[in-house]
């Protein structure tokens, strides 16, 4: 059984959030959250029993002054947030994952995984990685690729751990949620094209990300990062206009109560809009398809702790809400 969220609202910024919502053997829903936890049934606001977050969101320039409205209004029906079970947000059609945009969680990496015949010391690495990330600043290039929606689980579900993962880590990312179709826009408009804002945990295998078999290939993301359940998402879409400027917020993850990642998105190598601007380059960017931004420094390998049966994550992000998720070694 997954284990107990944390308090109802968790302090998302703003006077409401969205989510996607489920009572006991009932189907899901999206649902407007507001500050004192209250749930207003979106199905029935909108008098759309067929809606679902996707169809919200493909409508959002519309339906945003609405939902501002309904939240205001006083007398509509509304049922505690304790009454459901909290899902993940949004069912992406697409994921575009962030590599490498967090300055030091890059530099960790960078020593962490480097050949154990490689003669030079920790502060070299050190150097030769703050180098690389200078100048693929300078140089303006992102590194993205894709995930898989499979991957996707609700903020409070238990996280199986696959028999074949023998190091499992654990990333905390910031995700945009994609408001509306956005083909080759400009870094100056990206942030038009983002409904919210939401919290993404994007698990890894360390094991399996380089292809030892055949090096030249070079990582292998389907493998490493796309087991089911390996990205808990959630437990709210909050609207960009409550959060404003996403240069400042803060990541932090707990690993049993003792916290491992702890970093400002100060630290971002390129800022939301760029990411978003990039993945629209190549690829045609959907409503509710997540832009993943990176993840900070702090992960399992950093810490030489892999995530392990009974290890249960607390994760929040700055106006964002938390997740808990608890990990289940596969079979259990």
């Amino acid at each position: 059984m997954p284990v107990k969220p944390r308090s109802a609202s968790d302090s998302f910024a703003g006077p409401f959030a969205l989510g996607t919502l489920s009572a006991a053997d009932g189907p899901a829903f999206p649902a407007l959250v507001d500050r004192d936890s209250q749930v207003l049934d979106l199905r029935a606001a909108l008098d759309d029993q067929a809606l679902t977050m996707r169809a919200l969101l493909e409508q959002w320039p519309t339906v945003l002054p609405l939902l501002r409205d309904l939240a205001a209004e006083e007398g509509l029906p509304r049922r505690p947030l304790a009454d459901f079970r909290v899902l993940a947000p949004v069912e992406p059609r697409q994921i575009f994952q962030s590599g490498a945009n967090y300055r030091q969680h890059v530099i960790d990496l960078h020593v962490a995984h480097r050949d154990p015949s490689d003669g030079r010391s920790e502060e070299e690495a050190r150097a030769e990685a703050a180098e690389i990330m200078d100048r693929r600043a300078a140089d303006d290039l992102p590194y993205m690729f894709i995930g898989l929606p499979s991957s996707i689980s609700g903020p409070n579900d238990d996280v199986t751990l696959p028999a074949w993962a023998a190091k499992p880590d654990w990333e905390l990312e910031l995700a945009a949620v994609i408001a509306r179709p956005a083909y080759q826009v400009s870094p100056q408009e990206a942030l038009d094209y983002v409904a919210g804002y939401t919290i993404a945990n994007d698990l890894t295998d360390r094991a399996t990300v380089f292809r030892r078999d055949m090096p030249q290939i070079g990582t292998d993301w389907l493998r490493s990062k796309n087991a089911p359940g390996f990205t808990p998402l959630g437990p709210w879409i909050v609207p960009a206009e409550s959060i404003g400027d996403t240069g400042d917020l803060q990541l932090t993850l707990k690993l049993n109560g003792e916290v491992m990642q702890d970093e400002s998105t100060k630290d971002m190598i390129f800022d939301v809009a760029r990411m978003v601007a990039y993945a629209s380059q190549s690829a045609r960017l959907l409503p509710g398809d997540l832009v993943l931004t990176g993840s900070p420094a702090g992960n399992g390998m950093h810490w030489g702790r892999l995530l392990r049966d009974g290890d249960v994550m607390d994760a929040s992000i700055s106006g964002l809400g938390a997740q808990r998720t608890r990990c289940v070694a596969e079979g259990k």
